[in-house]
Order: C-alpha cells, then structure tokens, then sequence
C-alpha cells in the first residue's frame, strides 16, 4: 500500500532569530551608555519610547539603552533619532 506523501514530509526547522547589532558604549555628558541596536526583524514586541512617549512598534529598528553602571535590568528601548536628539529636547 502506498505512504502518503504528507506522511513523509519532514518538519521544517524552525527560522532562526533575528540577532541584534553589538553593543557599544557611548560617552554622552550625563553618563557612560551601553547601546544595544535592535533590527526590525528582532523587534517582535512593543515598547514605549521615554524620548518622545510614544510607542516603538514591533518590527521598528530601534536601540536598547542602559547606563554603563548599571546592569541589564535599567535598559529602555528608544527610537534611534529620540536616543541621538535627547540632550537637545526640552525638558517636560
């Protein structure tokens, strides 16, 4: 009697994840940053941007960012621009 061909058909492995872009650290005037880049493709959640209060929606390019003294716990996801013009934004 003859297989199915369904039968035979082998699972797909599943698609590896998106990996995110090295770290750095970054000299600013208010402290010492380690900045993680997050591609869209790694991005599969949402978050809320502290520069601008808006949100980063999944599979938005975006940067991870921590102070260097602090650990992983104090990290906040912000829009790449928001990140780079912080220092120039008004206060409130």
């Amino acid at each position: 009697m003859p297989v199915s061909p369904r039968k035979t058909r082998r699972p797909r492995p599943a698609a590896p994840a998106a990996p995110l872009g090295p770290e750095r650290i970054e000299e600013w005037p208010d402290d010492e940053w380690v900045v993680r880049p997050v591609p869209g493709a790694a991005a599969t959640k949402a978050y809320r941007c502290p520069g601008c209060d808006q949100e980063i929606y999944p599979g938005t390019a975006h940067v991870v960012v921590w102070p260097n003294h602090a650990g992983v716990a104090s990290r906040r996801h912000w829009h790449t621009v928001c990140w780079q013009r912080r220092l120039q934004r008004r206060p409130g």
